[in-house]
């Protein structure tokens, strides 16, 4: 058994609309009243989520947006390459992980409403991180970025958008 496949077992975790696997490890039991939200929320929100998320080989997180700062911690395996669109246009790679002289940081933050794709950096290995978000992550705050859009948005970044879309 590869140690991926061991992780994805050992922590239950499932496919993600996005590539990879997850699951949640943690949703408040408690909520944000929506008049105490930016007007960008549909409703209330809880006050804080948290998954385990893990890609693996050639797998990737498609690129997408939410209406909240992402924070991604580094648990295991390679680094996590994060391509980052703001709506300049402006291309940022973050990299997770451990090896600090690499440049790498064990967390980093993906700002709200920003364009943004995972991939491990080695694609014979894996990479497993946490993202927690708050207020909480909800399927009505998340938008799967389609490719057409998003090349003629940022043709300059057409590459990028082509490997780590799956939809046109």
């Amino acid at each position: 058994m590869n140690d991926a496949q061991h992780w994805i077992e050992q922590l239950a975790l499932e496919r993600h609309p996005e590539g990879g696997y997850y699951r949640e490890s943690y949703r408040s039991g408690e909520s944000i009243a929506p008049s105490e939200l930016p007007n960008r929320y549909s409703g209330a929100r809880q006050y804080a989520t948290a998954i385990y998320y893990l890609l693996e080989g050639e797998d990737f997180s498609a690129f997408h947006r939410i209406l909240t700062d992402e924070i991604w911690h580094y648990y295991a395996g390679c680094e996590t390459r994060l391509h980052l669109l703001d709506t300049s246009g402006t291309y940022t790679l973050l990299k997770l992980g451990a090896n600090l002289g690499n440049g790498e940081k064990p967390q980093v933050t993906v700002p709200a409403g920003t364009w943004f794709a995972a991939e491990p950096s080695d694609k014979h290995a894996f990479t497993l991180a946490g993202c927690t978000l708050s207020p909480g992550f909800d399927f009505d705050d998340f938008e799967m970025g389609g490719r057409q859009l998003l090349c003629g948005q940022f043709p300059a970044h057409a590459d990028l958008i082509q490997r780590l879309t799956r939809s046109s």
